[in-house]
């Protein structure tokens, strides 16, 4: 792997980013409750932060290697929030299909294998939050500003990805990125629908007062 300054910097910055990101996320999961959060999407997250930080250690790049150790225990506490225990077919089938998507392509064909098939999963990962969001006309307890916030992080990945050289990691994490920012604007459209007609039922209700 071939780092400049600059590169090691922004590497940086998206780890202070992606930390942050974490934290912002649970913090609004404590003052708003969990309802419309997914917890196959935070079960795949816990499992991936594990994988990335592995990762990040074996090609010696520290940046991914801390932000994903940072995030990993904030993740975990945002995955307890959605209780588990009631829920363990859905927890099984994500930690399955991220240990599948990681190690059989590991096997295979090495950390370049592992990466493209963690990718995979992360991309899978945001697909339960976008499918909830389209499938409820509320978007309770999702964050459209915790969604762009991610695809700028991902934004940031890529760059620093692009600069290490890092060609594989950095195609899966644009791909996963462009999926997290189709959830902000698909939960910032739930969020103007559910204004809209909160609007017009408060009309109805002043006009029948009337």
């Amino acid at each position: 792997m071939s780092d400049t300054g600059v590169t090691i910097a922004i590497g940086w910055v998206a780890a202070a980013l992606g930390t942050w990101s974490a934290f912002a996320q649970y913090a609004r999961l404590r003052r708003r409750g969990t309802e419309g959060v997914s917890l196959a999407t935070w079960t795949l997250f816990a499992v991936l932060a594990a994988f990335w930080t592995l990762y990040g250690v074996a090609v010696r790049s520290w940046p991914l290697a801390a932000s994903s150790a940072l995030a990993l225990p904030l993740q975990s506490m945002i995955w307890w929030r959605l209780r588990p225990g009631s829920r363990w077919r859905v927890v099984t089938t994500a930690v399955g299909l991220a240990l599948v998507c990681c190690i059989v392509p590991g096997v295979a064909w090495g950390w370049a294998g592992a990466v493209v098939g963690a990718g995979g999963a992360g991309t899978i990962t945001r697909l339960p939050q976008l499918a909830q969001l389209l499938r409820s006309r509320s978007a309770a307890g999702v964050s459209t500003g915790s969604w762009a916030l991610g695809a700028v992080v991902s934004a940031t990945w890529v760059a620093y990805y692009a600069g290490s050289r890092l060609w594989a990691v950095l195609t899966v994490t644009a791909v996963a990125g462009g999926v997290s920012a189709i959830i902000a604007v698909a939960s910032s459209w739930r969020q103007r629908q559910s204004r809209s007609v909160t609007t017009r039922e408060r009309r109805v209700g002043v006009e029948s007062v009337m």
